[in-house]
């Protein structure tokens, strides 16, 4: 039987991306910590509401309410021209949206600033626009395709230049926090590689309403007993806070 050869497939501009943000998440000496949260009562109240709102969201806000007393989650290591930490005003969380681009699968990035200040149904419409709107109209978009087409010696030297000088342009760029899940696919994910500060990820709820939340962070910004302290915060604005406002959707349907 004729042995079928293999083929050399280039990167294309969204692996390119990718594997620069690989190459500068490597440096981060990242912790994971993880909590048991039962959360049947956010489930049931979520149920309720019209538009169903995904759980992406409804974790989104709750970090970043926790984010306002624990400033921590807006920190971030930088390296010039001094080793030192900045601490942005509010808190801009990256979300990863998939889209396809021709025959490719690709995860774009939304930014979304003062999630705090924002609505869950707000919150919602702006990650559906990212998930419907032509790719080529998203900002994102045309920036990652201009990036990749940087040679790498000075692609390297702009990627390193805002995420280690200035704190501000940091968070513009990239955030201050993540949230990511496979959940909707029907997995979880166990561990992860952050660019950010604080990255925010978990594993599927069980039939009790459970959920593994994971926290994976910068152990340069801030220790283990903090980040306890975050994800027991998190767990309690959910049931709060977040539980109110989605009690209040339900009843205006109610209505």
């Amino acid at each position: 039987m004729p042995r079928v050869p293999g083929r050399s497939l280039p990167l294309s501009p969204f692996r390119r991306l990718v594997t620069d943000m690989m190459h500068f998440s490597r440096s981060v000496p990242a912790v994971t910590a993880d909590r048991r949260m039962n959360l049947a009562v956010v489930a049931a109240a979520r149920l309720r509401c019209t538009p169903r709102l995904r759980w992406t969201i409804l974790f989104t806000k709750a970090m970043a309410l926790v984010a306002r007393s624990q400033p921590a989650l807006r920190r971030s290591y930088m390296q010039f021209p001094w080793p030192r930490l900045y601490e942005h005003p509010s808190s801009t969380v990256a979300l990863n949206v998939e889209r396809q681009v021709g025959e490719e699968m690709v995860v774009a990035q939304c930014l979304i600033s003062r999630p705090e200040n924002r609505s869950l149904v707000e919150l919602d419409g702006i990650l559906r626009h990212y998930q419907t709107e032509p790719i080529e109209n998203l900002r994102w978009y045309r920036r990652a395709l201009a990036m990749s087409k940087v040679p790498w010696p000075l692609r390297s030297f702009l990627w390193w230049g805002s995420l280690n000088v200035f704190g501000r342009i940091r968070c513009h760029n990239f955030g201050s926090y993540s949230v990511s899940s496979i959940a909707g696919e029907g997995a979880g994910l166990l561990h992860l590689i952050p660019l950010l500060t604080s990255a925010l990820h978990y594993n599927l709820f069980d039939e009790a309403g459970n959920l593994e939340m994971r926290l994976t962070w910068d152990h340069r910004v801030m220790d283990g007993m903090a980040a306890a302290r975050i994800l027991v915060d998190l767990e309690r604005t959910l049931k709060n806070e977040i539980l109110a406002e989605l009690n209040g959707m339900s009843s205006r349907v109610a209505s």
